[in-house]
């Protein structure tokens, strides 16, 4: 029995699974990657120097060590992960680009009393599709969010479906998050939104 075009399509964008092997992240941390999308190009209007920033299932690092950088000496992110081996992996790349001091690696979830209140920006690129219950989880994130403080959302276009990245943002919104902006990223499909 042979498969559907749509399961050929699940099979090739690995769609259904639900966390990302740590080492099929390697793939999405390369130079190449920065010609279609550029990290500093894409965090520089969320990130400035001071700020609080979550970055939410980092990988290696992508965004991380660009959010390092634009927060400066003194902000700080918080790296958070479910894989300890993704946090160890992006702890040494941060220390061994000279940005180890303000970067906090957080094994868990959103909902742990360590995760901070007062978050400026919080980034979740490319995994939230990872979430069994995401209304729960963007509640979380809400809650580590200052007032006023913006989320982006971003999922790959080849990854999830449309309708599927319309239901998280039905998501956000019913846990009171505003939509602000739908940004142009590169293969994305992408939202931006703020804590009232």
């Amino acid at each position: 029995m042979g498969l559907s075009m749509k399961g050929i399509l699940d099979v090739l964008f690995v769609r259904g699974r639900h966390v990302c092997p740590w080492w099929l992240c390697r793939s999405f941390d390369n130079p190449l990657r920065r010609l279609f999308q550029d990290p500093e190009k894409i965090l520089e209007p969320h990130a400035k120097p001071g700020f609080t920033v979550i970055d939410v299932g980092p990988g290696m690092g992508y965004f991380t060590i660009p959010l390092l950088r634009l927060v400066g000496s003194g902000g700080k992110v918080v790296a958070l992960d479910i894989q300890k081996r993704m946090l160890d992996a992006l702890r040494q790349r941060a220390e061994r680009a000279g940005l180890g001091g303000n970067l906090i690696t957080h094994l868990g979830k959103p909902g742990d009393p360590a995760m901070p209140n007062d978050a400026d920006f919080i980034l979740i690129f490319w995994m939230i599709h990872e979430v069994p219950d995401q209304q729960a989880f963007l509640s979380d994130l809400k809650d580590c969010l200052r007032p006023g403080g913006r989320m982006l959302i971003v999922e790959p276009r080849l990854h999830v479906r449309a309708e599927k990245f319309e239901s998280t943002l039905d998501a956000a919104e019913r846990v009171g998050l505003t939509l602000v902006d739908r940004p142009g990223i590169s293969l994305s499909r992408s939202a931006l939104f703020t804590k009232d």
